[in-house]
């Protein structure tokens, strides 16, 4: 048999209907829109329909992914999916999506990384399918916070929407696909970015919920210079590593927090070279699901082509931080 790679075979998304303006979620913050769009560059963002959850979003983009691959769900081995706004605390959301597809050959587990979910997922994926070559995994990443926003804290209100990603990770030739993955913790940040409530610390209850324990917090000054510390060095030595000048990376795909960040970081990264791919102006940041709906529309619009060098990079709450580099197949 030919050597092979392992990459990425199809990719898929979906986001709700819902279209919420920068006017509306302003006038419930009690902001002005042009502040929003100065901050942020965020100009709209997706909400879940009420009759929506995680999982409904999670299994539309499982199924654009499939389609897109031309698999029937019975021929994926593993599902993994990536979110920390799960349908309930258990059963884990990836049941419910194999429920909903029909992936009954498949085992399913889901992780919580925050915002890093996805490359998170696509590591695990890459040594599942180098220990069973002819493996075909389901990484889904998919977050639904509008449930869980303060409109009263303007620094969180107005980045987030709703939606889901996907990716089916193989087999692809030789000389394609990942050519390393770089992940980092550091819980020594944790409070940066957090949802205090409603776990074994902090059981729900009625003094939790009157207190918005169960809202998602933000430290955004916290986050926005953790990143710039740490991203950067992460993706030098990923380049390093992989014998790769960081000038030759043609695509970077981000992780989506908001606009003015991403610019800077491209800039400290070295990535002027690069074209940085942005779907934030029209989705806000929907959390794990940010970098791999990205990814989608970006190859959906067939501005990924062979051979190009492709860096996926994420961080988010923990804090957390992963970047992957591969090199781009037609075949995907």
């Amino acid at each position: 048999m030919a050597r092979q790679g392992i990459g990425i075979l199809s990719t898929g998304s979906y986001v709700p209907k819902e279209e919420v303006s920068n006017e509306e979620v302003a006038a419930r913050v009690g902001v002005e829109t042009e502040w929003i769009e100065r901050k942020t560059e965020i100009m709209g963002r997706r909400y879940a329909a009420p009759s929506e959850a995680t999982s409904d979003l999670a299994t539309r983009a499982a199924r654009h992914a499939l389609d897109q691959a031309g698999l029937d769900a019975a021929q994926i081995d593993y599902i993994i999916l990536s979110t920390s706004t799960g349908d309930s605390p258990q059963p884990p959301t990836s049941y419910l999506v194999q429920d909903r597809i029909g992936a009954w050959n498949a085992a399913c587990f889901d992780i919580n990384v925050v915002c890093s979910g996805f490359v998170y997922g696509l590591e695990l994926a890459r040594t599942l399918v180098a220990r069973r070559p002819a493996a075909r995994v389901l990484v889904i990443s998919a977050d639904l916070y509008s449930r869980c926003l303060d409109f009263s804290d303007r620094r969180t209100a107005v980045l987030i929407g709703d939606g889901a990603g996907a990716a089916v990770v193989g087999a692809v030739p030789e000389g394609t696909g990942f050519i390393d993955i770089r992940l980092a913790s550091r819980g020594d940040a944790h409070r940066l970015i957090r949802v205090e409530a409603g776990g074994s610390r902090l059981p729900a209850s009625e003094a939790t919920v009157a207190e918005g324990g169960h809202y998602f917090r933000m430290e955004g000054r916290g986050v926005r210079d953790f990143v710039l510390e740490h991203f950067p060095p992460l993706v030098a030595r990923l380049a390093q590593d992989c014998g790769v000048g960081v000038d030759e990376i043609r695509h970077f795909v981000p992780h989506q927090p908001n606009g003015v960040l991403l610019r800077q970081l491209a800039v400290e990264c070295g990535l002027g070279a690069a074209r940085t791919h942005r779907t934030l102006e029209r989705y806000g940041n929907m959390g794990s699901a940010s970098v791999a709906v990205t990814l989608d529309e970006a190859h959906r619009a067939g501005a990924l082509h062979d051979g190009d060098l492709v860096l996926i990079g994420t961080f988010g709450g923990g804090m957390s931080l992963g970047a992957g580099l591969l090199r781009w197949s037609e075949a995907s």
